[in-house]
């Protein structure tokens, strides 16, 4: 990895692109120093205290929920809003023949946009009005209330247009790399809060190793899994193309055992916590019960949000990868798997191989994302997300995509210097 980094570097326009995307994460950094107009940041600093409901969400957005900037909403409302848009383009067919041409990609694109920009006004006019009730603006003024609802939702449309460009013009892509940036500045100061909790004697040394045991077993087990692929032999017979022979090679299909990245979890964790969301603003004994429900520390919440996990992992794994696609394909270019007749019962034999290997990958995000409160009650230490399975999860994912990103642009260029 450093010395494909470091080749990189001395390429000119690969360094500009690595010091572009550099440049927007430090822009994304300091916008979550810039706090939203009219709160009292001292009330804000309770509502959104540690350990809070509000922790998983503060995570991603690198602490600016915490300090409730014009960052605070993150890129939540357009990873909502693509999903929104994924499971649309399945049930309109007019969408599903756009996604499947440039022109009508990027007009679905610009309607995800809008569905983002729709999508982050409702949440930031519901957590204004949120902290409002809870006497955290310096005005109930209606002008106050307006300026934090266009201050959060300008923070989202910043943050999209930011990622759009890094994927455009720099290395990766932008709107993981957020993710990516706010977790790995969480990380320094879970750190130290472990380090002062063990030199304080609020834990003993043997919690701390075993928390640092886990989190390098996590670590690695996340490596595996990431890159972890069934790959599925394919045959292609020999075929005349005018007058040349094509075809006679075997190859094969690479099917990763986790096909659907972290979306479940972040699917699942932003489902659980709109509820309990809901009812931390409301002043009665049954929205207290339902949030003490919906806390992370309560072991049916650890339940149902391992069978979330499970459930959308397949549902989302069906949304990107459809095996009758693949399957005609194979056939239209004379492919085949070695014992399957081509079309329909290759179909069929990719979907019951994909199903196999779903299992495991549910199985292991469930694990992941519940693991965090089992660390802490094993350890007895607090609740360290940027240290815990999904944080690991994601910045592992990001770094090798981002990577592979880097690797393929060298081979581009090793290839344009050969034709040359």
């Amino acid at each position: 990895m450093i010395s494909t980094f470091r080749t990189a570097w001395r390429i000119p326009d690969l360094r500009s692109r690595i010091l572009y995307t550099v440049g927007l994460l430090i822009v994304f950094r300091a916008g979550v120093a810039v706090p939203v107009p009219g709160i009292i940041p001292e009330v804000i600093a309770g509502l959104f205290k540690e350990g809070s409901l509000f922790a998983f969400m503060d995570l991603f957005s690198g602490g600016a929920l915490r300090n409730y900037s014009v960052f605070a909403m993150g890129i939540y409302p357009y990873i909502n809003s693509s999903i929104i848009m994924q499971l649309l383009t399945m049930v309109i067919p007019s969408w599903e023949e756009m996604s499947k041409d440039e022109d009508g990609r990027e007009k679905l694109q610009s309607y995800t946009r809008y569905g983002t920009v729709i999508i982050a006004a409702i949440q930031a006019t519901g957590m204004t009005l949120g902290i409002r009730s809870q006497g955290a603006l310096v005005s109930t003024s209606p002008w106050v209330l307006i300026e934090a609802i266009l201050s959060l939702t300008a923070g989202t449309a910043f943050l999209m247009w930011l990622g759009e460009l890094i994927t455009e013009k720099g290395i990766g892509n932008g709107i993981s790399l957020f993710i990516f940036g706010g977790i790995v500045s969480e990380m320094p100061r879970e750190i130290a809060s472990l380090y002062f909790t063990l030199r304080l004697g609020l834990t003993k040394w043997y919690n701390v190793l075993a928390m640092v045991a886990i989190t390098l077993v996590t670590l690695l087990l996340v490596i595996w899994v990431t890159e972890g692929e069934r790959r599925v032999p394919v045959q292609y017979s020999k075929r005349v193309v005018g007058r040349r022979m094509m075809g006679g090679y075997s190859t094969h299909i690479p099917l990763r055992i986790n096909q659907a990245g972290v979306i479940p979890v972040i699917f699942a964790s932003s489902l659980l916590a709109f509820p309990a969301t809901i009812a931390s603003f409301i002043q009665a004994e049954w929205a207290r019960r339902l949030e003490e429900f919906f806390d992370y520390s309560n072991p049916w919440y650890t339940v149902l949000l391992a069978l979330l996990i499970f459930g959308f992992t397949y549902f989302y794994t069906s949304m990107v990868f459809n095996p009758y696609d693949i399957a005609d394909n194979m056939r239209k270019y004379g492919g085949f798997i070695p014992g399957i007749r081509p079309g329909r019962p290759t179909a069929d034999t990719l979907s019951r191989i994909v199903s196999k290997i779903t299992f495991v990958g549910a199985l292991f995000l469930a694990a992941i994302a519940i693991l965090p409160n089992f660390v802490v009650k094993i350890t007895g230490l607090p609740g360290f997300r940027a240290l815990g399975g999904t944080s690991m999860l994601i910045v592992v994912g990001v770094a090798l995509e981002t990577m592979k990103q880097i690797e393929a642009q060298l081979v581009m260029r090793n290839y344009e210097g050969f034709l040359k």
